[in-house]
């Protein structure tokens, strides 16, 4: 029985019985509602683009749907120019107004189209969650056109609507609310697995994107950890994330979209490495920048400066919190610069570039004056950006390690197991954890560091927590025994580049072991399943992202660039209707060319599970707080009818 007080204030809303019952029938008719789709996206890294065309063309929903409205009635090319009417109805429209002879008479067939598309994507919702979910300026005749009946009087109607909106010019921004419309009902709930930050040039634009809709949850990965960490004012996140964009050239997001001020940094670097190329340190181009474009060789001498910076204040952290077990990771005390090498885990090597000239062998982690001036300055930018900050705070508002939703667990990267495929304890502010509960208390840690409760350390110290979950051995975001980013830089011998994986990517082949995971957070194995992203499928090795029998599946296929060649394809999707699982594997991305025309490549649709019977929104974890809601609206009934509660009519 629901407590008194919140029955009160309950009947604030609903003040008498009328209402209450009102109320009952219209939840009980939602959970009979077939169950909305759900969308699985991970490793985004900054790939807007890509990100966008994948929702908004439901990776390959919209056209499955499109086939079953006029599957028997336009050809396959007619279908596929609908679809990117969807996906992207500017481009397309202004292809039209060349090539078509009566452009008015193609938006009236296409606004025709669209509205049987809209009809079955929204079908799935009440007509009021639709109504709520319609563009302002247009809802009133979308609704009119949307719940058309089949009356034979009312199609003057209808058409003169559609005529109307031509006569005042208004059909293409009708057209544009209409394919915004379908891409938004076509998925109900979006999850990102994690990593929207660093490689791509837009994670910004990414996050602008993600707080401007609803329906979202986010599963933090490591990088987004480390950009959380960053603002928070950690410097050891703070340079690594800096270092990471810089040698990604994304100067026009650092400096443009966020705000922050390179130019000390820049100086700097110019002035201690004017004679040097640094060679080693050249940016990886993916694409150029726009309004800040930095000199290739400039942008080579800032990734070695803050490179150095990084290394500096790592060593610093490492000796801040011996807890962390990274001692050996300290290398810049390791280099013999009278003999040019470098000793790692008892091994020496050529060191292939020892123009270090900011580097104090007797004291190799102390910053310099001029390099303490580029980490205030960078601390200040990052601390003070506006934008940023809104970012994070959405960040933790929305993300968390794991979520557990309708019978499926959500994390970006891995368990921590030990080698016999048991759960590992690690040790943790005194105490030893392992498992779910684990995960559990980093994530409190995470939002302890945000928060107010630092046990007396400051918001920068408390973040520390998230630099070791971005290279610890024992981070369930990273997955690998040590990050060798000093050893790329300064080693030529790639056998000391390798990290090697956790034992979880070799264990997550046994079905047993996804069964472990799932029964640990109280999932039962017989319907649950595992989604996560973190480490690219290798397509064109052979490599498969269904995992455990079918029930683990791996969903990052690389959307970034940078791992196109390495993965042969453009990333995974994984969607889940109310009768199918599906895995879409996508091609690479190609951008809107000169022209106006896009190819929009088909994904190929992977059909993973079917469930025996539809599954209604009863069926749901939103189904079960609906029941909730039902049963205190019951109670409340009750009180009325006994007199506990007055009514107000």
């Amino acid at each position: 029985m629901p407590d008194k007080k919140y029955l009160q204030l309950l009947a604030e809303k609903y003040p008498n019985r009328r209402r209450v019952r009102t109320e009952i029938i219209n939840l009980r008719a939602i959970l009979a509602l077939p169950k909305a789709t759900e969308f699985f996206l991970s490793d985004l890294h900054g790939e807007f683009d890509a990100f966008h065309y994948f929702v908004r063309s439901g990776s390959g929903m919209i056209r499955m749907r499109i086939d079953e409205v006029f599957g028997n009635i336009l050809t396959e090319s007619e279908c596929d120019a609908l679809a990117s009417l969807i996906y992207n109805p500017e481009a397309e429209m202004k292809r039209r107004e060349k090539s078509e002879h009566d452009f008015d008479a193609w938006c009236k067939v296409s606004i025709r189209r669209l509205i049987s598309v809209c009809r079955i994507v929204s079908n799935k919702y009440t007509r009021s969650k639709v109504k709520k979910r319609l563009p302002e300026l247009s809802s009133y005749i979308m609704d009119e056109l949307l719940f058309a009946d089949d009356v034979t009087d009312r199609h003057k109607y209808y058409d003169e609507i559609i005529d109307t909106l031509i006569e005042y010019g208004a059909a293409k921004e009708f057209i544009i609310d209409l394919a915004e419309t379908i891409s938004n009902m076509t998925v109900d709930r979006l999850h990102i697995i994690g990593d929207i930050f660093d490689r791509g040039p837009k994670s910004h634009v990414i996050m602008d994107y993600l707080m401007a809709n609803r329906g979202i949850d986010i599963q933090w990965g490591n990088h987004d950890v480390l950009w959380m960490g960053a603002a928070c004012g950690n410097r050891a996140c703070i340079a690594t994330m800096i270092r990471i964009n810089v040698r990604y050239n994304n100067f026009d997001m650092l400096e443009v979209g966020y705000g922050f001020n390179l130019r000390p940094l820049a100086s700097l670097a110019e002035h201690i490495y004017h004679d040097d190329p640094c060679e080693f340190f050249k940016p990886n181009v993916l694409e150029t920048n726009k309004y800040d474009p930095i000199p290739p060789e400039l942008a080579a001498k800032m990734h070695k400066m803050i490179s150095i910076i990084q290394f500096k204040v790592e060593g610093q952290a490492i000796r801040e919190h011996p807890e962390y077990h990274l001692e050996h990771r300290n290398l810049l005390e390791n280099i013999d610069f009278e003999k040019g090498t470098v000793t790692v885990e008892g091994v020496e090597y050529p060191m292939r570039d020892m123009n270090l000239p900011t580097v104090d062998p007797a004291d190799p982690y102390t910053l310099t004056p001029e390099e303490e001036e580029v980490m205030v300055a960078l601390e200040s930018s990052i601390i003070n950006s506006e934008k940023l900050q809104r970012h994070i705070n959405y960040m933790f508002s929305h993300g968390a390690l794991f979520k557990i939703m309708n019978n499926n667990l959500l994390y970006h990267g891995c368990m921590i197991f030990n080698e016999r495929g048991n759960f590992k304890s690690v040790e943790i502010e005194g105490k030893k954890y392992k498992g779910a509960a684990y995960l559990r208390k980093l994530d409190q840690m995470i939002r302890d560091a945000r928060g107010k409760q630092h046990d007396g350390r400051t918001q920068a110290e408390a973040a520390s927590i998230m630099w070791y979950l971005w290279l610890s051995e024992d981070s369930p975001l990273f997955g690998k025994d040590k990050m060798t980013t000093f050893e790329r830089y300064f080693i030529a011998d790639k056998a000391t580049h390798k990290e090697h994986t956790v034992p979880y990517y070799r264990l997550i082949e046994k079905e047993e072991i996804a069964d472990k995971i799932l029964r640990e957070f109280g999932i039962d194995p017989k319907v649950g399943r595992i989604l996560n992203g973190h480490v690219p499928v290798k397509i064109i090795k052979g490599e498969t992202p269904v995992k455990a029998g079918g029930k683990l599946f791996i969903i990052d296929g690389g959307i970034s660039k940078a791992y196109h060649k390495t993965t042969g394809i453009a990333g995974y999707t994984a969607i889940m209707t109310s009768k199918h699982m599906y895995l879409a594997e996508h091609q690479p991305y190609e951008p809107l060319q000169p022209d106006g025309t896009q190819v929009f490549h088909k994904p190929i649709m992977h059909l993973e599970h079917t469930v025996p019977e539809r599954l209604l929104i009863r069926d749901t974890d939103n189904g079960a707080e609906l029941r909730e809601q039902i049963k205190n609206l019951e109670a409340l009934y009750d009180e009325f009818v006994g007199g506990g509660i007055r009514e107000i009519y």
